[in-house]
């Protein structure tokens, strides 16, 4: 039998507040357990929340980059659940009136096809507190610190057929909120998290197949992974003659296996009510508009600019628009390098293989902007050809000085364009290659193209890699048809 699968993301984004939703407390990453917990957090009586108004804005911010609906009358809820790192009992969370309505999101695969995934709404909430198992034998920890952090909540439809579409939506969902400013997107902190919904069914069918969730998976190579897994699991049950069960799952990297975590729970677990502490929230028409006006330019809109203001191919436009600071590294160096076609070269080349290696991100690169924009003038001018280009850049790269100049002049890098000068090179070369010349000259034409290589590599072995390529190939091919 031939299966579809039916793939919806749960995407839990951790706002880049300072504070937390409801409380006074700090956000930052790192400190001692609960030590960032006050007595809202803890939920202890006699208190009531307060609504953080950056993390409504933020909620707006995203559902405007999706083109979404905004609510602006949405209301917060109680979900009542016991769970050991949840003090209150309940979680305040957005159910039937979220922030951000039905919006839709425009994918690239990676053979350049399209495709579309609606977004269902986008709500907010706090997150829980964090149980410890690692450092404590038959007993848990608690940690409450990320207790009442701001989360938002974003739920796909059932649109994804395959993990690669899934997480093709989960990296434009991690690009997009960077982009607006909303989260750091590091899933190594938790500031992302992915819950994935996974079915499947056989082919043509229009009824969905029972679904299994996979929890808290913090990775796009995890994502990929679990949800292949999961795939096959529910096959293999279902073509065995078994049913698949609704449930939350697990995965487990190290195994590369889901396993089953709890039996899935209905809305109707968690006797949802709006909560009695928090009045509705209200946007009117004006902050709406300001937070509009406020929205920066975003990657679709920069891909499709930089295509037609620096003449870049989609690939490219698109590999340097996953970024904002690549992007806006890009910008710098292609206003001021002379050539945008070689700035995406250098950036997406030789940098980010750089970057990558050392394992840094683009704005701790030794090499400024500024910087791989001198070098790349000199490319431009002749002053120096591509192949020199790279020791200089090793030297940039290495601290060796502060301009590409300073680099060229120090380690007398300066390209040869002297034409009388490479011309004596080129003869005293085909001098010591006669028996080559003769067979280049006995060759046929659809031959001497690689053998000409040979010539080029000697002279500029003699010339110690300082003659100009183009010259070189211009006067040796002279020469030699003579």
């Amino acid at each position: 039998m031939e299966w579809e699968t039916v793939i919806g993301l749960e995407v839990h984004v951790q706002l880049a507040t300072k504070s937390k939703i409801f409380s006074g407390s700090s956000t930052a990453f790192g400190a001692e357990p609960n030590t960032q917990a006050n007595v809202i957090d803890l939920g202890l009586p006699g208190i009531l929340p307060v609504v953080n108004e950056e993390a409504v804005n933020m909620g707006i911010r995203f559902g405007l980059g999706i083109n979404a609906t905004i609510n602006q009358h949405n209301v917060f809820d109680r979900k009542n659940y016991f769970y050991p790192d949840l003090p209150k009992g309940y979680q305040t969370t957005q159910l039937d009136h979220p922030i951000v309505g039905a919006g839709i999101v425009e994918l690239t695969m990676e053979d350049g096809s399209r495709k579309t995934v609606h977004i269902h709404h986008a709500h907010l909430e706090e997150d829980a507190g964090k149980s410890l198992h690692e450092n404590y034998h038959g007993i848990t920890g608690i940690d409450l610190n990320r207790a009442g952090t701001p989360l938002l909540e974003i739920v796909s439809e059932p649109d994804m057929h395959s993990a690669k579409e899934a997480v093709a939506l989960l990296k434009y969902l991690h690009t997009l909120i960077r982009y607006l400013g909303i989260s750091d997107g590091d899933m190594s902190q938790g500031s992302m998290r992915c819950d994935a919904n996974v079915s499947v069914r056989p082919k043509h069918q229009e009824k969905l197949g029972t679904r299994a969730e996979i929890k808290n998976v913090n990775s796009f190579k995890f994502v990929e992974r679990a949800i292949n897994h999961e795939i096959e699991r529910q096959i293999d049950l279902l073509e065995a003659g078994g049913t698949v069960v609704q449930e939350t799952r697990l995965y487990d990297a190290n195994k590369d296996e889901t396993r089953s975590m709890r039996s899935k729970e209905e809305a109707n677990d968690y006797r949802y009510f709006p909560c009695p502490d928090l009045l509705p929230v209200v946007i009117d028409d004006e902050h709406l508009e300001q937070i509009r006006q406020s929205m920066p330019e975003l990657p679709v809109a920069k891909q499709a600019r930089f295509i037609i203001d620096y003449l870049l191919s989609e690939y490219d436009a698109g590999r340097l628009v996953e970024e904002r600071t690549t992007a806006d590294f890009f910008e710098q160096v292609a206003k001021t390098g002379g050539d945008a076609k070689l700035a995406a070269n250098w950036i997406l080349g030789e940098l980010a293989s750089r970057l990558n290696n050392d394992h840094l991100t683009i704005t701790q690169s030794p090499v400024s902007a500024n910087m791989l924009s001198g070098l790349l003038i000199r490319i431009c001018d002749n002053t120096i050809s591509g192949k020199i280009a790279k020791q200089v850049f090793d030297a940039l790269w290495a601290g060796e000085g502060k301009t590409a100049d300073e680099v060229i002049e120090q380690k007398g890098l300066k390209q040869v364009t002297d034409t009388g000068l490479i011309e004596s090179i080129i003869d005293n070369v085909l001098a010591n290659c006669a028996d080559q010349v003769a067979n280049y000259r006995a060759a046929e034409e659809s031959k001497r193209g690689k053998m000409l290589g040979f010539f080029v590599g000697q002279i500029m072995k003699a010339s110690k890699g300082k003659a100009n390529p183009t010259m070189v190939n211009q006067i040796l091919k002279q020469k030699l048809d003579q």
